[in-house]
Order: C-alpha cells, then sequence, then structure tokens
C-alpha cells in the first residue's frame, strides 16, 4: 500500500482519526479530515493532530476528486452517502484497524524508509460482552510468557496511535546506540493484541489475525445494525481471511456464535484450526471440569494431552463471564505459544478492569458494585447471574434498540429493587417493572440515594445499565465515575 505522496481523507476526527491521520501524515501522505462536528466540539482533538494535517469539520467535502484513499473511524458507518459515492468512484475505503494492519505487514514504507521488516502476529477478540478484559488478560499473559506486546483497538486506545509511540520510543533507543536505519515498522513487538468492535470488522479488507475469537454474540447495537444477522456478520468477519495456518476460539455454550460461525465456515473455503471453551462441556481448548480449566489441543500443540491449568478458585477476577472471560484468553494465550505456568500465573495476578463488576465499597453491610461497560442486555445478564445476594439494580440510558425482556427471569429472581434513569426508563419499566418493585430517578445521585434508601444489610446496589450512556454522560467511564464518586462520598 503506498502512501507517501497520496491524497488520504479521514472520516471521524476522533481517538482512531488522530491515529490515522498522524500516521499517514508521518508516512508522507497528504492528509485532510473530515468530521460532522463543528471544530468547537472537536478541539481536543485538533490538539493531537500533526501541523500538516488540514481540517474540513462541520460537514463532508462535497468533492473528493483527487482522493487516494478514504480511512474511516468506528463510529462511521459504511453506508453513509459520501461513502458509497467514494466506492463507486473506485477509491479505496478502508478502516483504522485495517490501516494499522497493512503498515505492519508490508513494512511501512513512508518518507522515513524502508528499514528492517519484521511482522508481529495479530491476536484479535471481538464479541458482544468480555472484549476489553479478555484483550487485557491475553496481553498479560503473553508478558509474563516473555513476549514483547502493543495493545490497541476498540480498548481505548488506537493502534495506530500506538504503533508511533512505540516507534518513537524505539527510535529513542536507537539514537543511543547510533543506529538511525529505522521506518516505522521498526522491530514494534511479537504480537499485537486488539480488541476488535463490530464497527472495525465492517471496514476490513486483508486483516488477518493469527489467532481469533468470537467470546458471544447477544443483541447489540441495533439502532445501527437492520437485524440480528447483520450484527452477526459483522462479527463473523474477524474469520474472513484466516486459513489453515491460523486459529479461531469459540464459546461453545453460545448457540448464537456456534449458529452464526457454523454457517460461515459452511461456505468458506480454507477453513481455520477450531478450538472452544467451556464451562460444561470437555472441548479442544479450555473447558472447566471438577472446579478446575483444563486445556486440551490435540493436533495444534505437539504431544499436547488434557492437562489441568489452575483451579478456579484461584483466578482473581470472578463471576460467570469473566470465567469465560479468562478460559479465552487461555486459550489464544497457549495457541499462540505462551508457556501454560505464564498463563496461570497471569490469571492469579490480574484484577480485572475498571466500570466491570468493579468493587467500589462496603458500607453498611451494602456492596456497591460499578458495572457500567455494561451497555447491553447480554452484559447485564452474565452480571446478575453472579450474583446470591438480593440485587438493587440500577439501570437507563440510551436505548440501543434492546430487547429488555430477555431480563425478565433474572429480575424476578434476583432483583429487589429496580431503580431506573435515563432515556430508556420507561421502556425499561413497562417491560420489567411488574416483576419487582421499580422507582424512577431523576439521575445518578437520585439513583444511588434511592438505591440506599431501600437496602438492607447484605445486599448488592449494582450498576449495569444495558443502555449506551450518551443522554446523560460523556460515555460508559463517565458513567461509571460519577457512580463511584458519589458511593464514596455516602456517609
Amino acid at each position: 500500500m503506498e502512501i507517501k505522496a497520496k491524497r488520504a481523507l479521514i472520516f471521524g476526527l476522533g481517538r482512531s482519526g488522530v491515529g490515522a491521520a498522524n500516521l499517514l501524515s508521518r508516512a508522507g501522505a497528504e492528509v485532510t479530515v473530515t468530521d460532522m462536528k463543528p471544530e468547537e466540539e472537536l478541539s481536543e482533538y485538533m490538539r493531537r493532530l500533526s501541523p500538516s494535517v488540514k481540517l474540513c469539520l462541520g460537514g463532508y467535502p462535497r468533492s473528493m476528486n483527487g482522493t487516494d484513499l478514504i480511512v474511516i473511524s468506528p463510529g462511521v458507518p459504511l453506508g453513509i452517502e459520501p461513502i458509497v459515492r467514494a466506492r463507486e468512484k473506485g477509491i479505496k475505503v478502508i478502516g483504522e484497524l485495517e490501516l494499522a494492519y497493512q503498515f505492519l505487514k508490508e513494512g511501512g514504507q513512508g518518507a522515513e524508509g524502508k528499514g528492517q521488516r519484521v511482522t508481529p502476529r495479530f491476536l484479535a477478540v471481538t464479541g458482544s460482552n468480555g472484549k476489553s478484559t479478555t484483550t487485557t488478560l491475553l496481553d498479560l499473559m503473553l508478558r509474563k510468557g516473555g513476549f514483547r506486546t502493543l495493545l490497541g483497538g476498540n480498548i481505548g486506545n488506537a493502534l495506530t496511535e500506538e504503533i508511533q509511540k512505540a516507534v518513537t520510543e524505539g527510535k529513542a533507543k536507537a539514537e543511543e546506540k547510533e543506529d538511525l536505519n529505522l521506518s516505522l515498522n521498526l522491530d514494534l513487538a511479537d504480537f499485537i493484541v486488539v480488541e476488535v468492535s463490530s464497527f472495525q470488522l465492517e471496514s476490513i479488507n486483508e486483516f488477518k489475525p493469527s489467532v481469533a475469537t468470537i467470546l458471544n454474540i447477544t443483541p447489540d447495537h441495533l439502532d445501527r445494525y437492520h437485524s440480528m444477522d447483520e450484527y452477526s456478520d459483522a462479527k463473523a468477519a474477524i474469520f474472513r481471511n484466516q486459513g489453515e495456518e491460523e486459529f479461531l476460539v469459540l464459546n461453545a455454550d453460545d448457540p448464537q456464535a456456534e449458529e452464526v460461525i457454523s454457517e460461515k465456515l459452511k461456505v468458506k473455503g480454507e477453513k481455520p484450526g477450531l478450538f472452544y471453551f467451556s464451562r460444561t462441556n470437555r472441548v479442544n481448548g479450555v473447558y472447566l471440569k471438577d472446579g478446575s480449566l483444563y486445556c486440551y489441543f490435540p493436533g495444534s500443540i505437539p504431544g499436547a494431552q488434557p492437562s489441568a491449568l489452575i483451579d478456579a478458585d484461584e483466578i482473581k477476577i470472578k463471576g460467570v463471564h469473566n470465567l469465560e472471560n479468562a478460559m479465552a484468553s487461555a486459550a489464544m494465550a497457549l495457541l499462540a505459544g505462551c508457556p501454560p505456568d505464564a498463563v496461570a500465573t497471569a490469571l492469579r495476578e490480574f484484577p480485572g478492569l475498571e466500570h466491570r463488576l468493579e468493587f467500589v465499597r462496603e458500607l453498611d453491610g451494602i456492596r456497591y458494585i460499578n458495572d457500567s461497560k455494561g451497555t447491553n442486555v447480554g452484559a447485564v445478564m452474565k452480571s446478575l447471574e453472579g450474583f446470591t445476594s438480593p440485587v438493587l439494580l440500577i439501570a437507563g440510558g440510551r436505548d440501543k434498540a434492546g430487547d429488555f425482556t430477555q431480563l425478565r427471569p433474572l429480575i424476578k429472581g434476583r432483583v429487589k429493587v429496580l431503580v431506573l434513569i435515563g432515556e430508556a426508563a420507561g421502556k425499561i419499566g413497562k417491560a420489567l417493572g411488574d416483576l419487582t418493585e421499580t422507582v424512577l430517578a431523576a439521575d445518578m445521585k437520585d439513583a444511588v440515594d434511592r438505591s440506599r434508601s431501600m437496602a438492607d444489610r447484605g445486599d448488592v446496589v449494582l450498576l449495569s445499565p444495558a443502555c449506551a450512556s450518551f443522554d446523560m454522560f460523556r460515555d460508559f467511564e463517565d458513567r461509571g465515575e460519577q457512580f463511584k464518586e458519589i458511593v464514596r462520598g455516602l456517609s
């Protein structure tokens, strides 16, 4: 992919847009970034752009004449009119993830010279829920095993930006050794560990991870996709380019994912090696048996036999969904060649991530849990399954066309009080309000105060919204931080 002196247009000035624009500019391209938002709403990102990058804000350009390459950020749908027109004109359209993959695969040719070509292996994680935990845990396992990694993608740091940080760090080290024959594709890492969303997978071209996993498929983002089939197809793209030398890890306990993948694999020519993780059955991969995790990879790891990896009680992160995340990351790490003892060590040490069933505090015998990342119905189902104590559930926000009735069995059996906030409060109340005591709260502070007043010793106050955050908060992290601040201020 020749970049130098080409004209590139970036759609979407966010984290991904900044990373893509700066990488292309550094490689010698003439770069313009466009966004529908006005300049005053984008100042945070504008400050991070290379001075050579041009801007077209407050609307997309009417003409794309002379444009050689378009890179779209994940939040920009492929079906918008400017992108459709560009494709009709034969302009190449890819996503930021694909751009990063191309640079690392092809040697990062650019203004700084080609240098040493080293292609790290990509390990990719997707699914409706659990992506960030699995990706972070996988990265830790590999580092415990002595491998060098780069971590990026949907996890919150654009991969194109992480590449540039690693290049800068590598150049600084090289200057100390007076070895300046370097390029954008410096010997950066052994593995690129990437969290991949369905939005990012819409715009891949050649992206081919050495090991990939689809953790689960539950209804999500149906405000963007026309159907579950369309959403599932986007997820399945993660193994579109995989062949016999690559591996795909699936959740044997998720019938939706199994059905989708089976149909896709039937019509696929060259197929990846297929392995599983399971809480309920012995599988080729990683599975739970008699309270321990076992691993078994026949035909892939020479001489492999079923062997115990770790007792489930030793895994630091708790909950049904985290057990699945642990098994998925372990399977991927082992298939990538990570030593089993490094995998087990990481499982014993990893404390979990913020806003994912994060313990905030206990006050008057009541535990407060921040699960702000529970932005869809499937995530909330997994969270509730892990509690045996009565739960006061704070839910609501901006609806993503979720089917809240799927929560009915768990609400009836485990939720003592349902405290609703945000735009979707009425819809959730209509779907679930007949099952348990239900109250409406004006904002997060009101929700916490009402929950506390109705909770008894031994109860759990759980923020797990089943919705997006954008009606009341900047993002799910802002929502979680406000919840924690309010809870910590209780006396």
